[in-house]
């Protein structure tokens, strides 16, 4: 069977403002590399997925500058637009139409844009043997991580303890979804060591995949499925553009994972980070003796356990401990580490005030 990679790239990444913005969002900027983070990701999976089989979805504000950035190896037919944010659910049930009408019986492989994984050996083990189940088996499989700390922004799945599969790699069955528990409830699945993190990739026969719309969510399948008649044709955008209007907002981690079970997960024995915060940025840029994380022009007196980013102007600290300052040309964040989940509310009180200016 063919293999197919899909990336998601149209998120606005709002809890890395205000460094990411709409239009340019942590996806297409360079963290930690010479590279953007979405041509990371698909060079991580390059050498199991052809660069040709490759898909990426985005939105229409994104789209130019990520058409001219992109990995050259990706056709730029492949870039799929959606007009408007509906979450992962619709996203991915795009892909996957695109993908079963030029290949039925293909095993399509889903992958947020914005991970930052430096193991790639350890990766594409995991995603072989993942493509692999999702070969033999009518199943979705995921990539667990296993947790190293109770992270109330993250999925958790807890997984059988003996594996369905042993040869060629542990491969197990998920008992049970929870998408970010609270604080209390995320302690006690670190304590328990049957739960793992969800990665959020996604792997499955392209037909599978959409048999699960169908079943699971049936509206959304019902409004969607007629795009599949119009695809590569001239008439794909403007059906697109009509549909999802009408769509709801749901993430495949509410509207499926949670609901199905009939789900794999492979334990993905690699570093992972989302880099959903900008507490974040430690596991890319390393704190130095002060337990600083400086990426600015910086001189800090009596300065410590701090996140400290500047595009241009000198940052000037004195006496500070545990704050996230970031300094972009026209806007300045400054809040205390651990509130760096809330930075999503600001950019939501933001909207809620028609600034869009700094969006």
């Amino acid at each position: 069977m063919n293999k197919y990679a899909v990336v998601l790239a149209g998120g606005g990444g709002t809890r890395f403002w205000p460094l990411s913005r709409k239009e340019k969002p942590k996806q297409l900027l360079r963290l930690g590399s010479d590279d953007i983070m979405l041509n990371d990701t698909i060079a991580r999976f390059e050498t199991v997925i052809p660069l040709e089989h490759t898909y990426v979805v985005t939105n229409q504000s994104q789209a130019e500058l990520l058409s001219d950035i992109v990995h050259p190896g990706v056709p730029k037919a492949n870039i799929l637009i959606e007009p408007a944010a509906r979450s992962t659910a619709a996203s991915i049930l795009y892909a996957a139409l695109t993908v079963q009408k030029n290949d039925p019986e293909a095993i399509l492989a889903v992958f947020p844009a914005d991970h930052y994984i430096t193991d790639t050996v350890q990766f594409r083990a995991a995603l072989e043997l993942a493509c692999q189940a999702a070969t033999t088996s009518p199943r979705l499989v995921t990539i667990g991580i296993r947790p190293v700390f109770a992270a109330t922004g993250y999925g958790y799945m807890r997984y059988q303890e003996d594996p369905i599969q042993s040869e060629g790699g542990l491969v197990y069955a998920v008992e049970e979804f929870v998408e970010k528990p609270d604080l209390p409830t995320a302690t006690a699945y670190l304590a328990s060591h049957h739960y793992l993190w969800n990665s959020g990739i996604l792997i499955g026969n392209a037909s599978v995949m959409v048999e699960n719309f169908h079943r699971y969510l049936p509206r959304l399948y019902r409004l969607m499925s007629p795009i599949a008649q119009h695809l590569g044709t001239s008439a794909e955008r403007a059906s697109v553009d009509a549909i999802y209007a009408e769509l709801p907002s749901i993430s495949i981690d509410y509207g499926i994972l949670e609901r199905s079970d009939e789900v794999l997960v492979v334990v993905g024995d690699f570093d992972w980070n989302d880099v959903g915060t900008w507490e974040a940025f430690g596991a890319i840029f390393p704190p130095d003796s002060s337990g600083n994380i400086v990426q600015a022009d910086h001189i800090g007196i009596r300065t410590q356990n701090s996140i400290i980013y500047s595009s241009d102007r000198l940052i000037a600290t004195i006496g500070i401990d545990g704050l996230i300052i970031a300094d972009t040309k026209d806007a300045l964040l400054i809040c205390p580490k651990e509130q760096s989940q809330a930075v999503r509310e600001l950019v939501d009180r933001l909207k809620a005030e028609a600034r869009h200016e700094y969006l």
